[in-house]
């Protein structure tokens, strides 16, 4: 019989999609071994949060509103396992799951945040879990990286040439709730180096924005709307620039010079050791740049060198299996 495993995570303006993207990952690589994939969400009425799922092919169902909604629809729609992935859903909801003998998946960032689970995964560097009884997957070895990106992943990390314009990439998720990407603009033009940069405007409003941003000498802003596409533009970039998340493993993946900035508390963390580890340059927090952030983004920009030392330390440090792994173990657990 098919093995049929729901995923309960949401996404919204504020609240990000950064939950979903790696559930979706996750989702990816279930359906490739015949496994059947339900999602019960609540995605904030986002377009492209919708889409992620519905050109998948990957059922969606109402987010269940308590602990009794949420094993109803479990029974409704046949779950054998449930994989929870939210900052927000009451620990009662995933204990009251593990009480009817379903196995319990929880996809966490440092803290449980009072989750109930029989596998914990958190897929952040340097991460570490301790539970009794519990199976515990932490670290790099378990990021959760979509197949778009997986299959871009090039075979060794690239080198920088001098003779071109540096290509860059900047996007901030789905939303862009805290408006980052004008910030950013304004930062590349400060650091008066030449560029071509294709950067993602969430909406019509930073998309404004964006335009009134001047362009100096030999650079170039190319402004782009939200899209499935990339994955591929960042594969054939120089240099992204982006907030610590969920998307930093994935740049990691490909092997990408990044430089990246921190926009909320709980970024602090992830960024902070990324950029001790030497996977990606800082650029410090949004809203308070500093001389510094313009030099770093000006040396990433005018020297190869230092993108190339960059792009090979992050491209040892993701090898683009974690999905594997932690299907592997959740598969193992309806044994």
């Amino acid at each position: 019989m098919t093995v049929t495993v729901g995923i309960r995570a949401d996404a919204g303006a504020q609240r990000g999609v950064g939950h979903l993207v790696r559930c979706v990952a996750l989702a990816e690589e279930l359906v490739e071994r015949g496994v059947a994939v339900k999602f019960l969400s609540d995605l904030g009425g986002l377009a492209w949060a919708e889409h992620q799922l519905t050109r998948r092919g990957l059922p969606g169902h109402p987010a269940p509103r308590d602990p009794a909604a949420l094993v109803a629809a479990c029974d409704r729609l046949r779950l054998d396992a449930l994989v929870v992935d939210s900052y927000t859903l009451p620990p009662e909801h995933s204990a009251a799951v593990r009480r009817t003998g379903r196995p319990v998946l929880a996809i966490v960032d440092g803290g449980f945040r009072g989750q109930s689970a029989d596998i914990y995964v958190d897929q952040n560097l340097d991460a570490a879990i301790d539970v009794p009884d519990a199976i515990g997957l932490a670290g790099l070895d378990y990021a959760l990286l979509r197949t778009s990106v997986r299959r871009l992943r090039p075979i060794d990390a690239s080198t920088h040439l001098s003779s071109r314009t540096p290509k860059v990439i900047a996007f901030f998720g789905g939303t862009d709730a805290y408006r980052a990407a004008p910030q950013i603009a304004r930062l590349l033009v400060a650091t008066g180096a030449a560029f071509d940069a294709t950067v993602v405007a969430a909406d019509d409003s930073l998309r404004a924005d964006l335009l009134a941003v001047e362009a100096g000498p030999g650079q170039h802003f190319e402004i782009i709307a939200p899209t499935d596409d990339l994955p591929e533009l960042l594969a054939g970039a120089d240099l992204a620039v982006s907030a610590s998340g969920t998307s930093t493993w994935e740049l990691l993946c490909l092997g990408l010079a990044s430089a990246l900035v921190w926009v909320v508390d709980n970024q602090i963390q992830g960024y902070e050791r990324t950029i001790a580890h030497g996977y990606a340059a800082g650029l410090g927090r949004l809203g308070q740049f500093t001389d510094r952030s313009v030099d770093v983004l000006r040396e990433l920009l005018t020297r190869p060198g230092s993108r190339s030392a960059l792009a090979a330390r992050a491209w040892g440090a993701v090898d683009g299996r974690g999905v594997e792994r932690v299907a592997d173990a959740l598969l193992l657990s309806l044994r």
